[in-house]
């Protein structure tokens, strides 16, 4: 592992710890005025291959869609005029294209999904297992904003220790999934401003995602891999090229917007613009959104990237 890096962005979460929170499928009743519900958990500042696709766009097409959008890319310029030039900076396509140059990328980015649900499936099994062979509950604690655009909840979720089991463990021993996901290297660092971990939280969770880059464990074996990040932003400038070729209007901002979220780099407290995030090292990258850009900047004392200024 290279020699560690002082971070420069600090954070104090102010997310609750709770057991069951949302409108979801009703599981049971406690009791008259106590039913269990069941719901979704997004776990916090992780991001995993993606294990499946939709019915209407099947992974054998968006294999051919990404070889499609690495010819438009590489065309650059010289693009055919109803396409026009790619929507891509030339250190984001030069990142870009090999990757999606492999054979079958989309379907090599679904495999990798799959391997990592299975980590996941191990992990809950050796953990959640007490030596009696009962099952552990789940220690859930929420982000400063609980729910994401689609219901789930964002947390961040351990095995529900008991005080006495705690007291003997180190923090790392008892570190959530979030944490062990990428040690693994099943999962990408995928930290969004507000949603930071915790000062003791950040510099550990930092390292261990150094660690499993520097290593190839996990996806980072493939040095093709796309992050999940990567591959669903991929999808969306799939799409604007599928409706340029269809000769459908484009609006510009949805031309540009197929990447939106801006990088900071945590260790030198920089901010870059959405598609020079790959100046940044993977486990260094702190994702805000357009919207939070100047709350994020004046909380952490971020300064523009020179890149950003021009």
């Amino acid at each position: 592992m290279g020699a560690n890096v002082t971070l420069k962005v600090f954070w104090t979460p102010a997310g609750l710890n709770l057991d069951q929170v949302g409108d979801k499928r009703f599981v049971d009743l406690s009791d008259g005025d106590t039913p269990n519900i069941r719901m979704n958990i997004r776990m916090l500042s992780i991001d995993t291959p993606e294990k499946d696709r939709t019915a209407t766009i099947g992974v054998a097409q968006l294999d051919q869609l990404f070889a499609e959008v690495a010819d438009w890319i590489e065309a650059g310029e010289n693009a055919p005029p109803e396409l026009g030039p790619p929507p891509v900076s030339a250190r984001l396509g030069q990142s870009l294209l090999p990757r999606l140059r492999r054979a079958n990328a989309a379907s090599a980015h679904v495999a990798q999904g799959r391997q990592a649900s299975d980590a996941h499936s191990a992990l809950i099994r050796s953990l959640l297992t007490r030596p009696s062979g009962r099952l552990r509950n789940l220690f859930v604690r929420i982000a400063d904003d609980p729910f994401d655009q689609y219901g789930r909840l964002l947390a961040y979720v351990a095995p529900n220790y008991s005080e006495k089991e705690r007291a003997a463990m180190t923090r790392l021993e008892r570190a959530t999934f979030n944490y062990r996901m990428v040690e693994l290297g099943w999962a990408a660092p995928f930290i969004i401003f507000p949603s930071i971990p915790g000062e003791l939280d950040l510099p550990e969770f930092q390292r261990a995602a150094r660690h499993a880059y520097e290593q190839k464990a996990g996806a980072w074996a493939d040095p093709l891999a796309l992050a999940a990040y990567e591959f669903r932003a991929v999808e969306r400038l799939c799409e604007v090229l599928r409706d340029l070729k269809m000769g459908k209007k484009v609006t510009p901002a949805r031309r540009h917007g197929w990447i939106h979220r801006y990088c900071a780099d945590m260790t030198t407290a920089e901010i870059f613009s959405p598609q020079e995030y790959v100046r940044v090292e993977p486990y260094n990258r702190l994702f805000i959104w357009e919207t939070d850009v100047r709350r994020a900047v004046s909380e952490l004392n971020l300064t523009p990237a020179g890149v950003l200024v021009a």
